[in-house]
């Protein structure tokens, strides 16, 4: 029998120009990449931050990063959450 695990994780990117390249930052985990265009960055961020998330669960250590991350368990719908954000800021969807 198969264990299936599904999250989704919305987190803030950052996005800026540096020459020729778009690099993309996801400040919480402090994974950062780049790509040709706005898009590909935010793209190539969600692969690599998924690739790491999963990489953590395989050694038996998400619940500890997400921890020292800043993540706690909350039973409250996340559109409900007291912070306030930024008309700026921007939210990724990492499956």
């Amino acid at each position: 029998m198969a264990i299936q695990v599904q999250m989704i994780l919305k987190v803030p990117v950052e996005v800026k120009k540096r020459g020729k390249w778009f690099v993309a930052n996801c400040p919480v985990f402090d994974v950062v990449t780049q790509g040709e265009d706005i898009e590909k960055a935010k793209k190539n961020l969600g692969v690599a931050l998924t690739l790491f998330l999963v990489s953590c669960f395989e050694r038996g250590t998400l619940e500890e990063v997400l921890r020292q991350c800043g993540f706690r368990p909350d039973l409250v719908a996340a559109d409900s959450s007291p912070r306030r954000r930024t008309k700026r800021e921007e939210y990724l969807d990492i499956p």
